[in-house]
């Protein structure tokens, strides 16, 4: 499986976690194990999909801030959309477990939009080579 492939299916299984295991009601999430494990698995796809842009780290870990200079490089408003899924994804969902629906969203969209720049941008890239 490729690394889009898998960063598509970790923000698929991120879905499913919400829409059949966390139960909505007017607006809420019931249960904020399936949020946690929402946003982790979300932000998991981000990380995924940028992987594989950016390669690998000489030295050390990768840390939020090594993602936003590389990112930064390529584009200039990434590292902003970048930040908004760091703390709504892996804070406000992953650790927080918070319910509202509203925050999930746009987690969710905000993945899904920085998964597409990935896509457009080896896109071009190898259209480059």
């Amino acid at each position: 499986m490729d690394d889009i492939s898998e960063a598509k299916r970790y923000l698929q299984n991120a879905k499913t976690f919400l829409s059949e295991k966390a139960r909505k009601e007017e607006g809420y999430y019931i249960d904020k194990k399936y949020v946690k494990l929402a946003g982790h698995a979300a932000y998991s796809g981000v990380l995924v999909a940028l992987d594989s842009l950016l390669g690998t780290k000489k030295k050390g870990r990768k840390s939020v801030e090594w993602y936003k200079e590389e990112i930064s490089k390529m584009d200039k408003k990434l590292p902003l959309y970048f930040n908004d899924a760091y703390e709504t994804l892996h804070l406000a969902m992953g650790y927080d477990g918070n319910a509202n629906a509203k925050v999930s969203q746009a987690g969710l969209e905000l993945a899904d939009n920085i998964i597409s720049w990935v896509v457009n941008r080896k896109h071009l890239t190898d259209g480059i080579k």
